[in-house]
């Protein structure tokens, strides 16, 4: 019954949120443009949907996903896992592999399967005629955000500021920006942002703070977060990158024949 409960009291909630977004909506639509609903009950049928998918999502992540993802950064910190040969004695940063490759592994196939993406990846190959491939995009980006995640759960166990990582990404990807290819770069930049969205936030969230509170000397609200903005930096790089090699290559085989 307690999850009865918790998904009434999130229901109510999701309500709040959604209805000052239809009130907007409609208010435009009948108050401003002055032109009647077309498909009024659908879209009211719409909006129940919507109310009822994330009220069901977010009991999801409490239930499910933050709860595996805190319970598997425990599992991967504890010292059977870090020193297998039972020794004991301080852990150091490579004393966490199998934490950065459940990272990328996490990070690869949640942006893979992350509904947004694969949205902008249809329309970017439709808009570009065939020209920029919907697996090619999607995978690069994965790669992105896999290495992203895994740089950034190095940098919680090491315990180095965040500005760091960041600032240096960002150079790198305004450096990039004068060699890419112009018509990749608004992807790019918006791939970076598609990334973090309703399969890989939960996941990655719950990875960092679980992998923070387990590292001693880690403070969960300083060192937990911060791994979004390194699966929302690494894909523009991954992007850009895609494209010049593409680009290199098209130009190596042209000069060929």
């Amino acid at each position: 019954m307690e999850w009865i409960n918790q998904l009434l009291a999130t229901l109510l909630l999701t309500m709040r949120d959604v209805v000052p977004i239809a009130t907007i909506l409609f208010g435009f639509q009948l108050g401003v443009l002055k032109r009647p609903i077309a498909n009024w009950k659908t879209v009211v049928l719409g909006f129940v949907y919507v109310i009822l998918g994330l009220s069901f999502f977010l009991v999801g992540l409490e239930l499910a996903l933050f709860p595996i993802g805190e319970n598997l950064a425990d599992q991967l910190t504890s010292p059977s896992i870090l020193h297998p040969d039972g020794s004991a004695g301080p852990f150091i940063w490579q004393d966490y592999l199998w934490v950065y490759v459940f990272a990328a592994a996490i990070g690869f196939s949640t942006t893979i399967a992350e509904p947004s993406l694969i949205a902008v990846a249809i329309k970017a190959n439709e808009v570009s005629g065939g020209t920029i491939s919907i697996q090619g995009l999607r995978i690069s980006v994965a790669i992105g955000v896999a290495f992203g995640i895994s740089l950034g759960c190095f940098r919680i166990v090491v315990g180095d500021p965040i500005h760091y990582y960041i600032m240096a990404g960002y150079v790198i990807v305004v450096i990039q920006t004068f060699f890419a290819p112009k018509s990749i770069i608004p992807l790019a930049y918006d791939s970076g942002g598609v990334t973090t969205s309703t399969v890989t936030v939960p996941l990655v969230a719950a990875l960092g703070l679980g992998l923070a509170s387990n590292v001693e000397g880690r403070n969960p609200l300083i060192d937990g977060f911060g791994l979004i903005a390194f699966a929302s930096l690494f894909p523009i790089i991954a992007v850009m990158s895609y494209a010049q090699i593409v680009a290199f290559l098209d130009q190596r085989k042209s000069a060929k024949e």
